[in-house]
């Protein structure tokens, strides 16, 4: 079975899929952000409010999601551990 874990505003990723969450913060990484916004493989689930992570998809695909990485990955951890989709 799939495991899918929420990242915020009805949005799923499954988990097998995520490379990494980052913060967006520093300077490399806003320029991968804009690198892959040039060439269209950036998905914002914000919902128009503030970048708190980045995730890191084996597609090479970037997510921008509005929820704290330490939020994502514990609900990571939850669909790991209980199968719960770790919903908000």
């Amino acid at each position: 079975m799939k495991s899918f874990v929420s990242i915020g505003f009805g949005n799923m990723i499954m988990v097998d899929r995520i490379i990494s969450i980052l913060t967006p913060e520093s300077a490399p990484i806003r320029k991968l952000k804009e690198a892959a916004r040039e060439k269209g493989n950036v998905v914002d689930v914000t919902h128009g409010r503030k970048t708190r992570s980045i995730i890191l998809t084996d597609s090479r695909y970037i997510i921008l999601s509005a929820l704290q990485p330490s939020t994502i990955t514990e609900r990571c951890r939850t669909v790991a551990a209980t199968g719960d989709m770790g919903n908000e």
